[in-house]
């Protein structure tokens, strides 16, 4: 039995013994990811939120929510490898995992961060060659995005009652800077709006997750702020790391741009 040591993004030791044959993925953005990858036989759980690819939500057993993992119906999926992420999974939950399989977790809070991802991932899953490409990729789409936000203010808004924004230390707000835009929420994380003090943005991004903003809600945030454009955006694009952040250059190239 050959095994090997893998060091995960929160500088955890994971020891594998064999290629893993049975994944469980707690985390959306990573159950599409490895879709990509093309693991759809050794994919054999996911959560309840992990809506792409369609076919695997629809067949893949599910293993309850990212906050909420069902630990009975894990065990009985027999993983030989769990993977999660520092701020879509419970430490509690992760801890109890441990006991059952080798747990990798991620920990993306910027655009660098997603590259790291895709290539430490490109190791242990011995899908160097595709996520090489893929990060070669994903250098060349981005670059000629620098200039769309045209260094124009923005306020990126994740939750209406109360209204919380992406701030600094985001994956979110990483995004926001990578296309030219300039955050107006210099906090970290994902603060209140009353914190940020008086502020006038040059754009307000009404995002459609974790909360659903519609056409409906525009109106309050027009009254907040009179002279800002908004704008209702595809939470997906701006805030799911991995493969995903390929398919949303088209987005931004398109249809963020014609709308702004």
């Amino acid at each position: 039995m050959n095994t090997q040591l893998f060091v995960d993004q929160l500088n955890r030791e994971v020891y594998l013994n064999n290629m893993p044959k049975r994944i469980i993925s707690l985390v959306p953005s990573l159950t599409d990811f490895l879709h990509y990858l093309s693991l759809d036989e050794e994919v054999v759980g996911i959560t309840k939120f992990c809506i792409h690819p369609q076919e695997w939500y629809e067949n893949k057993e599910k293993i309850g929510g990212t906050k909420r993992v069902n630990i009975e119906k894990v065990i009985a999926l027999e993983p030989d490898l769990i993977i999660g992420n520092k701020e879509e999974n419970t430490k509690e939950d992760i801890l109890a995992l441990e006991k059952v399989a080798p747990v990798w977790m991620s920990d993306v809070n910027s655009f660098d961060d997603g590259i790291e991802m895709i290539m430490k991932l490109g190791v242990v899953l011995s899908k160097e060659k595709v996520c090489n490409e893929l990060v070669k990729n994903l250098e060349q789409e981005y670059s000629p995005l620098k200039n769309l936000g045209q260094n124009l203010s923005v306020l990126y808004f994740i939750w209406n009652k109360p209204s919380y924004v992406a701030g600094q230390s985001t994956f979110i707000g990483s995004m926001i800077e990578k296309l030219g835009f300039n955050n107006m929420a210099k906090i970290d994380r994902y603060p209140e709006l009353e914190s940020l003090g008086d502020c006038e943005p040059n754009y307000v991004f009404l995002s459609s997750e974790p909360f659903p903003f519609e056409e409906k809600h525009k109106e309050k945030y027009q009254s907040l702020f009179p002279s800002a454009k908004i704008t209702l955006v595809d939470g997906e694009m701006f805030s799911w790391y991995g493969s995903r952040m390929l398919f949303a250059v088209n987005y931004f190239k398109d249809n963020l741009r014609q709308r702004l």
